[in-house]
């Protein structure tokens, strides 16, 4: 069973998604908030598997609860979706940067929603290939060129380029297709880049690829 907290302080959208998603047979809501200090509350109260988080909350907004979080050891294991109506927000991209595991648009089709807490909770962070692709569009477009770095030299050769392929958006059977080997292959080498830059997932994955400089569409040389 995947535990949610819902966070949001508009209590129509929480029976909204409380209704939806207690409507599957694997997902149960064990918790709600109506601001980021209630969220932290509950994650530590609950130790969910998905936080469904909004960014705009009275008092803690979710982009600090997210940090405050993300930030706690003890909840390694909570993995959080930004919720909002901003498809190009631009704290959308530093909730990215200190943990959470995506985000959604509030008026995602229902069936995107529940896909994407499944796929969240199994680790994967997978958002859909659209959502995915503008977010690195706009945090391509929003960053500074990247300085030279060597917080890749970790990775093996092999490594660095699945992580620019994640870095693109590519999807595991993506970047089979293009490296030609098989998903599990290309699977196992983005959970070793993973493991070797301490990339809680692959979202973070993406923001180290740019960071690092790895990959710089829409930049000048």
């Amino acid at each position: 069973m995947i535990r949610v907290v819902l966070a949001d302080d508009q209590a129509l959208v929480r029976a909204g998604f409380r209704a939806l998603l207690n409507a599957q047979a694997d997902v149960e809501v064990v918790g709600e908030a109506a601001d980021g200090n209630e969220a932290v509350a509950a994650a530590r109260e609950h130790h969910p598997d998905v936080m469904l988080m909004d960014i705009r909350m009275p008092g803690l907004d979710g982009l600090e609860a997210t940090r405050t979080i993300s930030g706690d050891p003890s909840l390694a294991d909570v993995h959080i979706l930004i919720l909002t109506t901003f498809e190009e927000d631009e704290y959308v991209f530093e909730a990215i940067r200190v943990g959470a595991s995506g985000f959604l648009v509030k008026d995602t089709e229902p069936v995107e929603l529940v896909r994407a807490v499944r796929v969240v909770a199994g680790g994967d962070a997978l958002l859909s290939p659209g959502v995915t692709r503008r977010l690195i569009g706009e945090f391509a477009t929003r960053a500074k060129k990247a300085p030279e770095s060597t917080a890749l030299d970790v990775l093996t050769e092999r490594e660095r380029e699945v992580v620019a392929l994640v870095g693109e958006g590519l999807t595991n059977d993506e970047i089979a297709r293009r490296l030609v080997v098989s998903p599990a292959t290309a699977k196992t080498h983005v959970s070793r880049a993973m493991i070797k830059l301490a990339a809680r997932d692959r979202a973070q994955l993406v923001v180290l690829a740019y960071e690092s400089g790895l990959v710089r569409p829409g930049w000048a040389e």
